[in-house]
């Protein structure tokens, strides 16, 4: 299903994540004991600020557990009221390595356990924090738990057309977007793309380079992406998008807004019929920096996504 609920009813964000892994068979989850609080429950902690929440849940997992890991599925929101403030916590699955090592980077937690989940929902202090560990179990009974993004982002602010004269595949970033490529460059490294795909034209580069070069990613350019080539020729758009599909390592795309509606035409035949109901249908579809996380399963390409997610960078 979808998953782009909204916070800004909410007084106080946090973000973390359900480690998994799967040991001679077993699947395990990491429960965490803090001892300030005498309880058991997941690595999770407050969204700084100038943090979305998905860099939130990464930090904040390296700071309690040591592990450096890449998101997985959103599992679950938890909502209470903390000293009358309403607070909510957002989860996601993160698959950790059998042999990976937790070694808290802070001392916020004493003791870290890798526990079968009938365990950990007898460990738990907060009833709440069952809802994500119900839903992690879901998706492993249909081996729907390990999956890969394939994220299509639209670029960054770019300066208005009316302000510019020259070629329009050299019309640069706005102020403003330059802003939001720095914060899709973090906000990326929550899924690490291995490979970019993007349109050639400046604002598109403009946005998705800065990350590969960050991470050492290569960069693909496809003509068949920009606005003059799509409006000859959406067919081949088109196909460029269906290329996301054929590995199964994570990548992410970047393209302008009128070519976002033949891009998410073709995601939307990798998704179960409701789950692509939900997809943008209106413009502008996503709004300058925004992307779409669409979580696909590992180990059969012609299997369905898992689910998707609506992600805004975060934009002073």
């Amino acid at each position: 299903m979808a998953k782009n609920t909204t916070t800004g009813k909410y007084d106080i964000l946090a973000a973390g994540c359900l480690c998994w892994r799967v040991v001679d068979g077993e699947l395990q989850v990491l429960v965490i004991h803090r001892p300030r609080y005498d309880d058991w429950s997941w690595p999770k902690g407050k969204q700084d600020s100038g943090e979305t929440l998905p860099e939130t849940a990464v930090r904040e997992l390296r700071e309690e557990t040591g592990l450096r890991i890449t998101l997985g599925v959103h599992l679950a929101d938890s909502e209470y009221k903390v000293r009358g403030h309403d607070k909510l916590v957002r989860y996601w699955a993160a698959e950790v390595p059998p042999n990976a090592r937790a070694v808290p980077e802070d001392d916020e937690v004493d003791v870290m356990r890798w526990v079968t989940p009938e365990q950990a929902r007898e460990m738990l202090t907060n009833t709440d924090d069952r809802a994500p560990l119900d839903e992690l179990l879901r998706l492993h009974s249909r081996a729907s738990l390990a999956t890969r993004p394939v994220i299509v982002i639209r670029h960054a602010k770019a300066k208005p057309r009316s302000s510019w004269q020259r070629a329009e595949g050299d019309r640069p970033l706005a102020a403003t977007g330059k802003r939001q490529a720095l914060a899709v460059t973090r906000l990326l490294a929550a899924w690490q793309p291995e490979r970019v795909v993007t349109s050639p034209w400046l604002r598109c580069m403009s946005t998705v380079v800065p990350y590969a070069k960050k991470h050492g990613v290569k960069v693909k350019e496809r003509s068949q992406l920009t606005e003059a080539t799509h409006k000859r020729h959406p067919k081949r758009a088109a196909q460029v998008t269906e290329q996301l599909f054929d590995t199964e390592r994570p990548v992410v795309l970047c393209t302008h807004r009128p070519v976002l509606p033949t891009v998410l035409e073709v995601l939307a035949k990798h998704m179960p019929s409701g789950m692509a109901a939900q997809l943008p249908n209106t413009d502008p579809y996503l709004s300058p920096g925004q992307m779409i996380v669409l979580h696909m399963p590992r180990g059969s390409q012609h299997s369905r996504a898992v689910a998707f997610e609506i992600i805004s960078p975060f934009d002073d």
